[in-house]
């Protein structure tokens, strides 16, 4: 493992996923900076500690990416349209058009790593998930976009496509890391997924590496580190 010193602005803080990944970038005990929308959810969930550690904004607005970067030398992404409330945006305005937005400003800004949390299957146009305004396709679009803004010399990219989402406790399965959209189902706890989000600032494996991964059978582990490593060796 390499050292990572600076700040992770965490996109997407107050979600299920985003809140493991404060957790985890807590216990970890490195510096974090938060863009969410809800000042006062933020507040409620991790306490009025990090009320110096808030930007509140969406994507849809530059000026607002921006004064949260102010804060950044890496980018953990885990910003997801609700695709089940008629009056959210549509998938097109936050899973494609605002993560491609802020890529491309933390590029900018000079952030050298972006870590996004996409999904398992967007490369399978056919998915019953595509019925939701192209969710998987327009994940896909921004992928693609983060992959060619963060391939050039001196910057890294990591992407993570999870399977289904579950909400149980991190470091309890065994893990299953593959690449090139291989897996066609599984679950995988949030906890585990801000675990490897948290983990790809550390591990040089996971630099330029997009990589699907589910969990496999109930096994403690002490870290999930060494996963990262059987994918290069597959």
């Amino acid at each position: 493992m390499t050292s990572f010193t600076g700040t992770v602005l965490v996109a997407g803080a107050t979600g299920r996923t985003g809140e493991w990944i404060v957790k985890c970038l807590q216990s970890h005990h490195l510096d974090y900076h938060l863009f969410v929308r809800s000042g006062a959810k933020a507040l409620e969930l991790f306490g009025p500690e990090i009320i110096d550690k808030l930007t509140i904004g969406t994507l849809e607005h530059p000026e607002e990416i921006k004064a949260a970067l102010y804060h950044a030398d890496a980018v953990i992404c885990a910003v997801g349209g609700n695709v089940t409330d008629p009056a959210s945006p549509p998938p097109s305005a936050i899973d494609r058009d605002g993560i491609k937005r802020l890529a491309k400003l933390a590029k900018e800004h000079g952030v050298k790593h972006f870590i996004l949390i996409s999904s398992l299957s967007v490369t399978k146009a056919d998915h019953p998930l595509n019925k939701y305004g192209q969710l998987l396709t327009m994940k896909l679009e921004s992928e693609n976009e983060v992959r060619r803004l963060y391939s050039e010399p001196g910057f890294s990219y990591t992407i993570l496509r999870p399977g289904g989402l579950l909400d149980g406790p991190p470091l309890m399965h065994s893990m299953i890391f593959d690449t090139g959209d291989r897996i066609e189902t599984g679950v995988i706890q949030r906890s585990d997924v801000a675990e490897a989000a948290v983990l790809s600032l550390f591990i040089p494996e996971a630099q330029n590496l997009t990589f699907e991964l589910i969990q496999a059978e109930e096994t403690p582990q002490s870290s999930l580190s060494h996963f990262f490593t059987l994918i290069h060796l597959s």
